[in-house]
This record gives C-alpha cells, structure tokens and sequence, in this order.
C-alpha cells in the first residue's frame, strides 16, 4: 500500500476477483458454503497459482516465475 485513498493499490486485487468471479463463480451453483470454499480453494492453488499465465509475470504462472527467481 502506498498512501490512503491511492486507487492503484487495489487494482491487483480487483483483477483477481474480476477473474474468479468471471471464470469460476459465475458458472457454478453450490449447494453449500463447504462446497463453495473447496472450489475456490482448488481454482487458487490448482489452477490459478499453478496453470493461469499472468501478464504481469512475463506470462509465467506464479509457481514458474518463484522457481525462476529461485534459480536465478
């Protein structure tokens, strides 16, 4: 965070959800909120941190670019 009212600072996190919401949540029906947690959970840790490319890691997945950090 840089100063209060700065709006840049969470353009970060409203990406993140502009793209769970659009890609996960707004094609599922869940019928519980344990059934909602495990599938949030997976989109993050299966497919988001794992396969998703990000324009702002040089199209690297996030666990491809902290292994490339780590190598380097």
């Amino acid at each position: 965070m840089s100063r209060k009212g700065n709006c840049y600072d969470n353009a970060v996190k409203e990406s993140f959800f502009h793209t769970l919401k659009t890609e996960l949540c707004d094609h599922e029906h869940y019928k519980t909120r344990a059934e909602a947690r495990a599938s949030v959970f997976e989109f993050i840790e299966v497919f988001y941190n794992r396969q998703q490319m990000h324009s702002t890691l040089g199209y690297l997945s996030p666990s491809e670019f902290e292994a490339q950090r780590i190598v380097v």
